[in-house]
């Protein structure tokens, strides 16, 4: 978009140029032509009052004369009954040339070098160029900031759309100053808010029916266990037909919140998490440093999430981000192996989490001091959303856990090592 801005804004800018430039230079030579011949004419003017002065046939007082003739000119008077007086060498090669009548019948002709006013009409004709250019390069000039202004705003508001689709529900507080382009960064606020309490609202209900379904499903497998103990042998037959289609419901809904769950991480992949978090701790740093505050990042190679860049990203981000608002000193990104998960944590050496803010610390619009609330919640639908989970795993210091999925085997393309020749 910022190269089609450009190359209209050019377009436009070149064709001005040359519809103005090229008659503006046309007239100037025109006009510099004009100019030298009223000169020429001015100067015969002069010559003729000074020669009405004199009786005919006087001969011509050449050092007065030759004041009023241009250098390397020629001045020709012409007299009837009286012999042709000149001033001047004649120019070698094209000349210009003015005529007055004088006297009865007589005329006087001044004349000099053309390429005298050729090289005038050179001159002037290359500042108009030149004057073109530059408002060319001007244009071009204000082309570029006026394509930056505009293709950078809204290619920041297509990568906070694009963020939004993936996932990325926090808010953007930074604005543009362009009116309308601020109006659609508002929209998708506020649409990333409905969002996010639609897909929290949505995993929480998904969650209570699980639970709800589960619970009912195992205390009837529990009264069905005793029916199959029954003495009649109908009853018994029946309670083990009933609690066979019980144990097939179970691995229904398994099987669909299974299904949710990969729905949800569609864009998931394997990610290298040192690389990752590097992006994260590279972008977060300056905001640090700037508070007198330090980052460290301590991950291990090889470890590799089946996560979404983006979600994963934002996720540390907001946790780093929660770090800088509530808590003190060094913030930590560190990654390791757990048991059937990768874990990444980021803590910092801060007071920590209040106790009684701990059961809540990651509901919405909970928050140690003054601010929205919303970073946490987002963080731990962010990780939930590729089918992880977002824990508090220590108080005071503050420790946030993230439990990433690893990425499957058949995620990892292994490069088969050269042989090796024993020694």
């Amino acid at each position: 978009m910022r190269r089609r801005i450009l190359l209209s804004t050019l377009f436009v800018v070149a064709v001005t140029a040359l519809v103005l430039g090229g008659p503006l230079a046309f007239t100037t030579w025109r006009l510099v032509e004009d100019f030298t011949r009223a000169e020429l004419i001015q100067r015969l003017e002069r010559i003729a009052d000074r020669l009405d002065d004199e009786p005919p046939g006087t001969p011509i007082d050449r050092a007065e004369i030759a004041l009023a003739v241009p250098a390397e000119g020629q001045l020709v008077v012409s007299v009837p009954g009286v012999s042709v007086q000149t001033v001047g060498d004649p120019p070698e090669d094209g000349t210009i040339a003015e005529s007055l009548p004088f006297g009865q019948g007589g005329s006087i002709t001044l004349s000099e070098p053309i390429s005298v006013m050729r090289t005038q009409q050179v001159q002037v004709t290359v500042v108009v160029i030149l004057l073109v250019v530059l408002s060319v390069g001007t244009g071009a000039v204000v082309a570029t900031v006026t394509a930056r202004r505009l293709a950078e705003p809204l290619l920041d508001v297509a990568d906070r759309a694009a963020r939004l689709g993936a996932g990325d529900f926090r808010r953007a507080p930074h604005r543009h100053g362009i009116p309308e382009l601020d109006r659609v960064s508002d929209v998708l606020d506020t649409s990333a808010t409905a969002l996010a309490d639609l897909v929290q609202r949505e995993r929480a209900l998904v969650g209570d029916v699980s639970h709800q379904l589960r619970s009912r499903i195992t205390a009837l497998v529990l009264r069905l266990d005793e029916l199959s103990t029954h003495p009649d042998p109908g009853a018994r037959r029946e309670a083990l037909a009933a609690l066979e289609q019980t144990e097939r419901l179970s691995e229904v809904l398994d099987e669909l919140l299974e299904a949710a769950r990969a729905a949800r991480a569609a864009g998931a992949e394997p990610v290298d998490l040192r690389t990752g978090l590097t992006e994260v701790a590279d972008e977060w740093r300056p905001a640090l440093e700037s508070v007198g505050r330090r980052l460290k990042l301590r991950v291990p190679d090889g470890l590799l999430a089946r996560v979404t860049p983006a979600r994963i990203r934002e996720a540390v981000g907001a946790l780093v981000d929660n770090a800088i608002q509530h808590g003190d000193g060094t913030v930590t990104i560190s990654a390791r192996e757990g048991a059937n998960a990768l874990v990444v944590e980021v803590s910092d050496t801060g007071p920590g989490v209040p106790e009684e803010l701990v059961p809540h610390v990651f509901d919405r619009g909970v928050s140690v001091q003054s601010s929205t609330g919303l970073g946490l919640a987002l963080a731990r639908a962010l990780v939930e959303a590729d089918g992880g989970r977002l824990e508090l795993s220590r108080a005071r210091p503050p420790t946030f856990a993230l439990f990433l999925p690893p990425a499957r085997a058949d995620d990892v393309v292994t490069t088969p090592r050269p042989a090796t020749t024993p020694r």
